[in-house]
């Protein structure tokens, strides 16, 4: 088995939800008492959360290569960046680090062209839905056409990211808006749905969408299974 490498701390809801889900995946397929190999380095996201909104990407490019680097030398096989949203600076860390980066949209990608679906709505937050870095891998590699919700749904979005679910805090207001956000993105034409931000999924499941529901977080951390697997 492969060690991971997973940076995490971005937020600390998501990345437990990571280590959960890599590890009862390798538990199912390997059975007995199986765990992942698995090293984690964690920010206080505090900090990176300062520096997005200030647009310090270029420091931001560094922590998160040290970070990279830092799990290198530890001993992981390949890194896990668990967030969206820093996947802005995956060329960065790539750049730096001597072992793959496993790309969340390529995961995410797969799913959806495996499902026969070629036009999605994506939520995240604003940086993800408004910036090209995941959407346009997602456009070019796998041919799909992505749809983002308007400016205001935009806002609703990502407020709810980062002054609830970061926290862990979940709410059924919050998740009757985003329904209704979904119901629109899909009423101009989508067929599905992508949870692009790594801690949409604790608000949002399929049972809620009337259409298959992508789920980053998930899809990333079965990829990760599948590579250590190898």
């Amino acid at each position: 088995m492969k060690t991971i490498g997973l940076i995490g701390g971005l937020s600390f809801e998501s990345t437990v939800e990571y280590y959960r889900l890599i590890n009862e995946e390798v538990q199912r397929r390997l059975g007995g008492v199986h765990s992942a190999r698995m090293l984690l380095y964690s920010f206080d996201f505090e900090d990176i959360e300062k520096l997005q909104h200030a647009g310090r990407w270029e420091e931001m490019g560094h922590l998160m290569a040290e970070a990279g680097l830092l799990l290198q030398r530890a001993g992981a096989d390949f890194l896990v960046i668990g967030s969206n949203t820093m996947h802005k600076l995956a060329p960065e860390v790539e750049a730096t680090v001597g072992i793959p980066v496993l790309h969340i949209a390529d995961a995410t990608g797969r799913a959806i062209r495996a499902a026969g679906i070629g036009r999605v709505g994506l939520l995240g937050t604003s940086f993800t839905m408004e910036e090209p870095f995941l959407k346009e891998r997602l456009e070019k590699r796998f041919d799909l056409s992505i749809d983002i919700p308007d400016a205001s749904d935009r806002r609703e979005v990502d407020r709810v990211i980062y002054e609830e679910l970061v926290v862990g805090s979940i709410r059924d207001t919050s998740r009757d808006r985003y329904r209704a956000i979904i119901s629109r993105l899909l009423q101009q034409g989508a067929r599905g749905v992508i949870l692009g931000c790594t801690e949409i999924g604790l608000l949002i499941g399929p049972d809620d969408v009337r259409a298959p529901v992508f789920d980053t977080t998930r899809l990333h951390a079965l990829a990760a299974v599948d590579e250590a697997l190898v």
